[in-house]
């Protein structure tokens, strides 16, 4: 899953207010239909890549501010792959495709899983 802003922004400190807390509810519900793929606590690696600290003006401005997920559960909750080094943003041997994962993060929105088990 890759977030990106709906406008040009640089980096995290650049979202208004509103905007801030509109990312905050999207991580919590791409976090929360996760959970719910496969019914348990989703570990998951995230990266948020935005504007150098420091850098010419060119590399600043043509920074665009998102944040990837990388999942280490592939088909169920006890099938595991953790991505390492150069598959975090290399091609990751999958054995479903993107198209697939997609579909099935789709159909796990909603109330998170453990409170439909109370």
């Amino acid at each position: 899953v890759m977030v990106v802003a709906r406008r040009h922004v640089r980096a995290l400190v650049d979202l208004t207010e509103k905007e801030r807390g509109e990312f905050a509810e999207v991580l919590a519900e791409v976090t929360r239909r996760y959970d719910n793929l496969f019914e348990t606590q989703f570990p998951y690696s995230m990266g948020i890549h935005q504007a150098p600290l420091r850098g010419s003006e060119e590399e600043v401005e043509s920074s665009y501010f998102h944040v990837h997920f990388y999942p280490p559960l592939l088909r169920s909750a006890t099938v595991r792959k953790f991505l390492v080094g150069y598959e975090l943003l290399a091609e990751p041997q999958r054995d479903i495709t993107p198209e697939q994962a997609a579909a099935r993060l789709r159909g796990c929105g909603g109330e998170l899983y453990r409170k439909k088990l109370q």
